[in-house]
């Protein structure tokens, strides 16, 4: 018989308990669940024994981080959840070849749905999280219910339809609320990150310190790069007593390379490796270089003989073969390379001294032999060469017909410097889960363009209702998902007209996602519910508003199928098959789906496929379907839903 499709999110406290089996088998032990089912669970005794020579525990002082409602902060993490993803064809652009994705709803849900296929592959996150300003909103997670409630009901409206809480100054901008929402969230995204993956954090003062706490945390403390102060502001502001003209970018690596970190000649092969991050190198500035010697190499510039680490065999008398004046290295410095080669150095004409002839040694770099090992940036972002926060409200208000829409947006010269130090691909996938004005998602089309790459964009927001007052309502913006939408068809439009001989097979498009309940009836009866209804949800398990994109979508979500798959509509004996990614699914929701069906999908052979559980048009159907399988495809997975 077929299995049914799982129409959760991945269960993270069973892989976490299946891990730890796996290293300390004797840390797990079995205990009756709520349910009255046996199952797997952690003796911690046990374990904090395995882990250390003295048990952390009761009052003992020790080094740490927390907050009220950690504990549920991490459960609200690690908690499967019952929803799914609805695509809106009418809201995108070029839906059926786009490889890029705007997803609506509560970020902590999208992600969950998006770490089954997505687990390891996104290169770079970016985002800009709610600062704890006083003006801004914090997602409101349920942190009152038991696991059991949480599991059944996380996601769902209050009464009043609420999700966000005003975190005004009247509440005291708890830390613990802050912590609540943004901990979860970052915890479920690096499960996202490619090993040499790279995630960028604005903040502000207000919470930078526990950001990094609560990063250090999530992804380790020797991985953090760089938190950069960023100059958002120019001018000077006078309505307070100090005027803040900076934030931060948070940098962190799923795994920082700890060695290699510079690029040059000596550890050219290990560098190049893609199994840790690694911040991309500056280009070489050319104009340093020079050849006022006419030396066939070409362009050089001097760099100093000397080095630091002092060592006897590089510790020597130089000669200047032009003036006959020794030469020692400067006081807690040796030379560069040792007598022998610093002889065939000077006769391969790599060494002068000084442009005059009468100096100290100095090295002839050549501009061809550096141009690949590049410079390294540095950490202060200033506004000269990275822009503000005023550059990036003209950005959208020119894209805009002169509305302002967003009062502080990032400017896209930031997010192309964090592009590059990213390091990415040309087929690198960029995640930004509180995408706001979208201006990642118009920096990356941007860098396309200007290289050729085909990098893909997840753009993830919550629709926040527009203030009626607001800019934004006014000119017709409901929501801003409905103005992140319009900024990315806008910016598109324009990047392709600027650079029409370059763009030809840019990729402006996006499919838009909306995050909805599950596709399937509610089971959750009472007993006397249940028996009422059972007939009827045997009959069809499906909501009746769920179309059959919509399930072909749950089943992509469920079966390591990326969103953005090329999808192919077939009609065999007059039912609609989709094929998907080129076969990997392939999936049919008609009624009276016969044996022709059937067979002719199992030809294809591909990795999965998917039907309803009430589509076989008759018994017969069912009874041959895995026999058509075992026959011409043994190894599709079958699932019904």
């Amino acid at each position: 018989m077929m299995e049914h499709l799982n129409m959760q999110s991945m269960d993270k406290v069973a892989a976490n308990v299946a891990k730890i089996r796996e290293l300390f088998p004797n840390c797990v032990t079995e205990r009756i669940n709520n349910e009255g089912k046996l199952e797997h669970a952690i003796d911690f005794d046990m374990l904090k024994q395995e882990l250390s020579d003295h048990v952390v525990d009761g009052l003992q002082e020790r080094y740490q981080f927390t907050w009220p409602d950690k504990r549920k902060a991490i459960l609200a993490a690690n908690a499967p959840i019952n929803k799914t993803l609805r695509p809106c064809r009418e809201e995108s652009v070029n839906f059926d070849n786009t490889e890029n994705l705007y997803i609506e709803g509560d970020n902590l849900e999208v992600l969950k749905l998006l770490r089954e296929n997505y687990l390891g592959e996104v290169k770079m996150i970016y985002i800009d999280p709610p600062y704890n300003t006083g003006n801004d909103f914090v997602y409101e997670d349920d942190f009152k219910q038991s696991l059991d409630e949480y599991i059944e009901n996380s996601g769902q409206l209050d009464d009043a339809g609420n999700r966000l809480v005003a975190n005004t100054e009247s509440n005291g901008r708890f830390h613990t609320d802050w912590l609540n929402m943004i901990y979860p969230r970052l915890k479920v995204a690096k499960d996202l990150l490619s090993e040499d993956g790279v995630i960028f954090i604005s903040i502000d003062d207000n919470e930078v310190k526990n950001m990094i706490s609560v990063c250090n945390e999530i992804f380790g403390e020797e991985n953090l790069v760089a938190t950069i102060p960023w100059q958002s502001r120019a001018s000077i502001q006078n309505d307070t007593d100090f005027s803040v003209n900076h934030e931060y970018i948070v940098v962190y690596a799923k795994v920082r390379r700890q060695a290699n970190r510079r690029l040059k000649e000596s550890n050219y092969k290990e560098w190049m490796k893609k199994d840790s991050f690694v911040c991309k190198p500056l280009p070489v500035d050319k104009s340093r270089f020079s050849n006022p010697d006419n030396d066939p190499r070409g362009a050089w510039k001097a760099d100093p003989f000397d080095a630091p680490n002092v060592r006897p065999n590089l510790t020597y008398e130089i000669t200047n073969p032009n003036t006959g004046e020794k030469h020692l290295p400067p006081r807690g410095r040796c030379w560069r390379t040792d007598i022998h080669k610093f002889a065939s150095a000077l006769a391969d004409n790599r060494i002068i001294f000084g442009v005059n002839g009468l100096g100290r040694p100095q090295l002839k770099v050549f501009y061809e032999e550096k141009k690949m090992f590049g410079s390294i940036d540095n950490s202060w972002f200033s506004a000269d060469r990275i822009g503000t926060t005023t550059n990036g409200t003209q950005e959208v208000m020119v894209m805009f017909d002169n509305i302002k829409l967003f009062d502080t947006p990032k400017p896209t010269t930031l997010l192309n410097k964090l592009l590059y130090l990213s390091n990415l691909e040309k087929d690198s996938l960029i995640l930004d889960f509180f995408s706001g004005s979208a201006t990642t998602a118009h920096a990356v089309m941007q860098l396309n363009a200007e290289d050729g790459g085909k990098r893909k964009f997840i753009m993830v927001q919550l629709p926040e209702v527009c203030a009626e007052n607001s800019e934004a309502y006014k000119a017709g913006y409901k929501n801003i998902c409905e103005i992140g939408k319009e900024r990315i068809r806008r910016a598109g439009k324009k990047i392709k007209e600027e650079n029409p001989l370059t763009t030809q097979g840019l990729d402006i498009g996006f499919r838009v996602l909306k995050c909805d309940s599950s596709n399937m009836e509610d089971v959750y009866f009472t007993p006397k519910d249940y028996m009422d209804k059972q007939q009827s949800l045997f009959v069809d398990n499906i909501k009746k508003d769920r179309s059959d994109e919509d399930l072909l979508f749950d089943a992509m979500l469920k079966l390591d199928t990326p969103l953005s798959s090329k999808i192919e509509r077939i009609t065999i004996a007059g039912k609609t098959v989709y094929n998907v990614a080129q076969g990997h699914l392939m999936a049919c929701f008609d009624k009276n789906v016969t044996d022709e069906v059937i067979t002719a999908v199992a030809k294809e052979m591909p990795s999965y496929f998917v039907m309803r559980d009430s589509s076989q048009a008759d018994d017969s159907v069912a009874i041959n379907f895995e026999q058509i399988f075992n026959t011409y495809s043994p190894q599709t997975v079958r699932r019904v839903l």
